[in-house]
Order: C-alpha cells, then sequence, then structure tokens
C-alpha cells in the first residue's frame, strides 16, 4: 500500500508539472484557487516595498534576501496560515554542498530553522563523520512551513512551493545536492522511485538557469533512521561517497 500511494504521488506530480508547463507555454499565468485570494484587497497599513515585492516575480530574483522575503509574503499556499513562522534555511550560503529536507517539524517551526529537532541532531552527527558542520553546508526544506501534525506534504502543498526550492539551488549553485529522504528526492529528481531505489548511487539535477547539472545523492531522512537505526549502514556508505566527491 505504501509503495502504491508513492507511486501515485510521483505520478500525480509528473502530470501536473506538465499540465502547468503547457499552460504557462501557453501564456496563462494566472489560476483560479479553491481558497479566497487577497490580492485585490487594499491594505493601507502595508508598506510599500512589501508590495513591489509581492507583485514581483520569482524568476527575477536574484538573492537569497530577495527570495527569503518574498516567500515571507506568499500568502497563496494554506500551510503558512497554521504554522508559527517561515523557516527558510540555515549554514553557509557559500558551502559547496547544500541539503534539502522536506518540511519543517514542530521543533522547528518553534526556532524558525531547518533540522534542529532530533532529527536535525542526528543529521549534525551525520555531517560530523565526514568532517562536516553547519559552517560548511547549507540546509534548506522543499516546504518552508510546517504541515499540520508533521505530516506529509500534499502534492498541491508541493507544487505551490516547488518554484521556491527550485530558485534556492539556482542562487546557491552547490557543487553537490544531498536530498534528505523520499519527498526531497522524488520532487528534486522528478521520479516516482521510493528512496530505497534511489538512495547508493549518484543522480545529477539540472535547470535551464545552472551552467552545469549538480551531482545529487539521495540518502535517507534522518527522523526515518532514528525509526529503523538498521539503516544506518547504509547511509554511512552514501556518507562516504559524498565525502569522496567533496
Amino acid at each position: 500500500m505504501y509503495i502504491l500511494k508513492s507511486f501515485i504521488f510521483i505520478m500525480s506530480i509528473n502530470s501536473e508539472l506538465k499540465n502547468l508547463k503547457f499552460l504557462l507555454n501557453a501564456g496563462i499565468n494566472e489560476f483560479l484557487q479553491d481558497t479566497p485570494n487577497s490580492k485585490y484587497d487594499i491594505n493601507n497599513q502595508k508598506k510599500e516595498s512589501d508590495k513591489m515585492l509581492s507583485n514581483k516575480n520569482i524568476q527575477d530574483i536574484n538573492t537569497l534576501e530577495e527570495l527569503k522575503e518574498f516567500i515571507a509574503n506568499f500568502n497563496d499556499c494554506a500551510l503558512k496560515q497554521k504554522a508559527t513562522q517561515t523557516v527558510f534555511a540555515d549554514g553557509n550560503s557559500a558551502a559547496k554542498i547544500m541539503l534539502i529536507g522536506e518540511a519543517p517539524g514542530a521543533e522547528e517551526d518553534r526556532l524558525g530553522k531547518p533540522f534542529v529537532g532530533r532529527a536535525g541532531k542526528l543529521l549534525d552527527r551525520m555531517l560530523s563523520s565526514i568532517n562536516l558542520d553547519r559552517n560548511t553546508v547549507y540546509i534548506t526544506n522543499v516546504i518552508p512551513w510546517r504541515p499540520p501534525g508533521n505530516r506529509e506534504p500534499s502534492t498541491e502543498e508541493i507544487l505551490q512551493c516547488l518554484p521556491f526550492i527550485q530558485k534556492h539551488i539556482e542562487i546557491i549553485k552547490p557543487s553537490i545536492l544531498v536530498l534528505l529522504g523520499g519527498t526531497a528526492a522524488k520532487t528534486i529528481l522528478t521520479t516516482n522511485h521510493g528512496i530505497t531505489k534511489l538512495r547508493g548511487i549518484w543522480h545529477t539535477y539540472n535547470n535551464l538557469k545552472l551552467n552545469k547539472p549538480i551531482p545529487t545523492r539521495a540518502i535517507f531522512h534522518p527522523a526515518f533512521l532514528l525509526r529503523s537505526p538498521e539503516r544506518k549502514k547504509e547511509t554511512w556508505l552514501d556518507l562516504l561517497e559524498i565525502q569522496k566527491k567533496l
């Protein structure tokens, strides 16, 4: 049942992406939503700079500061309304290695940084084992807001946030991408394969805005390793391969 759900999930993403590309190529850049859109509301308290940024196309963003503010002012994803705050990133923006997880958990939502809970502490130990730390890597998530109850983000939520992580990668331009867990791996690699098939080998991530493809490694999510410590040996082998690539 888990495999079937995962297959349906990623096939839905692929189908939606193809539909979106077709509509964008046809010149359509606005879509109706199930929830009200406040774009026509007048807010006299809103700063003029915020108005300008909210109307800015994400394709025109060139810096992390602009992206962070753009996401903070994005109101079309219902997850934002239920989250305590936006969790943008942590680490060194000049690092060669970029780690991408799924979404913030309760502790991340409270503190505003990715991977600061139990899974985050394990991630720190994993990085330390190959002589890395938060000063030598850059960490973010596919989704910047915590899904209620730490549930998996829906296909719609992933598609809404997909431009954020794509732009994030464009700006950082890492030498290596490390995808933490199945959701991040399937989203970034646009595949229907599960994490057990994706880990253990090198993939490539490409984007029209990048000069060259980025070597990409998918590994088990630290939260999964806390539940299944017997899989840590496989992750250790992945970490050694990442160390070699660096």
